[in-house]
């Protein structure tokens, strides 16, 4: 079992590997953005907190980033001392519009090739593992 949601977890995921690729981002910068996208004006230590990693590490991607254009520092207004990191316009349409797409791509392909018995079946499946995994 644990096989097999590996396998559909990378097939779920060759979409947006390959959309990544093509961009050249890495999974943490795209981790980094669509926290940024969710919360335009982030501090990097409320990044660093909300993506798990190091502040050394944060700050090395958001310099990447902004050096492609795709992030913005901006000066706090009320603490000069403090910068505040904003998407590029480009950057939010990505994260809410494309990133779902891909990601949602394969799923729907697959279970249009399913009957609805098929699909109901499916669901009932996936929700009751998710229900005894919760419990742990």
């Amino acid at each position: 079992m644990a096989r097999d949601l590996n396998a559909i977890r990378r097939v779920l995921r060759k979409p947006l590997e390959a959309e990544l690729a093509k961009n050249q981002l890495t999974s943490p910068q795209v981790t980094v953005l669509t926290v940024v996208v969710r919360q335009p004006g982030v501090t990097l230590k409320e990044l660093c907190h909300e993506v798990s990693l190091a502040h050394s590490t944060v700050s090395g991607i958001v310099d990447r980033l902004e050096k492609r254009g795709l992030v913005e520092r901006r000066a706090d207004s009320a603490d000069g001392r403090v910068s505040r990191i904003y998407p590029a316009a480009q950057v939010t349409g990505f994260i809410q519009d494309r990133v779902p797409v891909l990601g949602a791509g394969p799923l729907e392909a697959a279970l249009r090739r399913t009957t609805r018995a098929e699909r109901v079946a499916i669901s009932q499946a996936l929700e009751k593992l998710r229900s005894l995994l919760e419990e742990e």
